[in-house]
């Protein structure tokens, strides 16, 4: 009996260890299995029809980007290789993150959610309160100019007011005031040190037929003009103290006046499109200085002198092979009558004046690259507004061909900001694990 009662127990007790080992394999196989997934989660590979990288347009591609950057571009077989984790958009178009130069969020008070849901995945605030970069992992990426620099008594606080009432933050305004060539170079430095990626000056004197900032927005009748401007010294000393702390200068211009002492002064930009008609020799010297244009023409587009400045200088650029003048995409946010987001009208009217008689692909391509790969390079960050490896995971993708309606490009199906997903209209095509 005690014989039994031995076989038994020790039948039993290999049979225990036995299953104990079974259980401790296969919790051991799970617990692996659950890291590779957790870890091909933070993986993820978009294919569509059509790829634009920011620079190129690729046909039958994808992106590979892993938690908040991009890997690479490629084919299927290619990026499998590296991720399993794989979404097939379709008859789509996969595009970076676009930026948008010229914007007014914080003195307009814009929602940074709405304008990141369609399609901006980089603003820069070019004209109110001083703050440092901010966002780009789930939220707007956001750069701050700070307050427009200007002559005392001049635009823009001569229109809007002082919004710095309640804080006394010289600097939590639209503008700030500058007189001498010292207070000049402080609120530089103070611009600077605060977080500005560009230092922005007024040059505005006034009374442009159709400018959107000619009428009173609320506060009365408007000041006499010309209104007063910086003085060339103090301008190129702006200039000079920005170059110093590797900043650019962007200059608010409208007419002839302001254009030709930012020339002088040396300034690197001009945040609008000039809504005055400007004298040929001022353009043809612009271009020789290299100055970068941001367009903004949808919001100007009641100005007299908008569209002949932009086809002169898209001219003047097209037969000066050595410049490095180009334009940047612009729409000026902030305004009522353009989107908070991307805007399809002014990609149109940029590619209908830089086009040439007949428009060829290159053209459309030019106007893709000015809201996101050249746009990157000219805030000093190459590989923002591209899906070149190690770029930020910033990508939108749209159902259908953009190069053909720029109006898709306002309602994107997909927007991705350092890898987080925020909109998401492909939920029914195919996914592998």
């Amino acid at each position: 009996m005690s014989d039994n009662r031995s076989r038994f127990s020790l039948s039993h007790l290999i049979t225990v260890l036995l299953l104990l080992g079974q259980l401790m394999s296969f919790n051991s196989f799970a617990q692996s299995k659950h890291a590779t997934d957790s870890s091909s989660k933070h993986c993820l590979a978009l294919f569509a029809d059509r790829v634009f990288d920011g620079f190129t347009v690729l046909e039958n591609a994808g992106v590979l980007f892993k938690d908040s950057k991009i890997i690479k571009v490629g084919d299927y077989n290619e990026l499998n290789k590296h991720c399993s984790r794989t979404k097939d958009l379709g008859d789509a178009t996969i595009l970076p993150g676009f930026i948008e130069s010229h914007a007014h969020l914080a003195f307009q008070n814009i929602s940074h959610e709405v304008v990141l849901k369609h399609g901006i995945t980089t603003a820069r605030d070019t004209g109110g309160p001083l703050f440092k970069s901010k966002g780009g992992n789930g939220t707007l990426r956001v750069l701050s100019a700070g307050p427009i620099m200007q002559a005392a008594g001049g635009y823009p606080l001569n229109i809007f007011g002082h919004s710095n009432h309640v804080s006394g933050d010289p600097y939590d305004a639209i503008g700030i005031e500058v007189s001498t060539i010292e207070q000049a170079q402080k609120v530089v430095q103070d611009l600077v040190d605060g977080g500005s990626v560009t230092i922005k000056i007024s040059l505005e004197p006034g009374g442009e037929v159709g400018a959107p900032w000619m009428s009173s927005h609320g506060h009365g009748a408007l000041p006499s003009t010309p209104w007063p401007l910086l003085s060339l010294d103090i301008i190129k000393a702006i200039v000079v103290k920005a170059h110093s702390l590797n900043r650019k200068v962007a200059a608010h211009v409208g007419e002839n006046t302001g254009v030709e002492l930012a020339l002088e002064g040396g300034v690197d930009e001009w945040a609008h499109i000039p809504c005055a008609e400007i004298r040929d020799d001022l353009l043809h010297r612009a271009v020789a200085q290299n100055v970068t244009f941001v367009t903004t023409i949808d919001t100007l587009s009641a100005c007299a002198g908008i569209r002949a400045n932009m086809h002169k200088l898209s001219h003047i650029m097209a037969h000066t092979p050595d410049t490095q003048s180009k334009f940047i995409y612009g729409s000026e946010i902030g305004h009522d009558n353009v989107p908070w987001g991307i805007n399809g009208e002014e990609m149109t009217q940029m590619l209908h004046l830089t086009s040439g008689e007949d428009i060829e692909f290159t053209d459309v391509l030019n106007v893709f690259k000015a809201a996101t790969s050249e746009a990157g390079k000219h805030l000093g960050q190459p590989l923002l507004g591209t899906l070149m490896q190690g770029a930020p995971a910033d990508i939108i993708a749209v159902n259908g061909n953009p190069f053909l309606r720029f109006k898709l490009m306002e309602y994107p199906d997909l927007v991705i900001s350092g890898g987080h997903i925020l909109v998401n209209n492909f939920k029914k095509n195919k996914t592998n694990h």
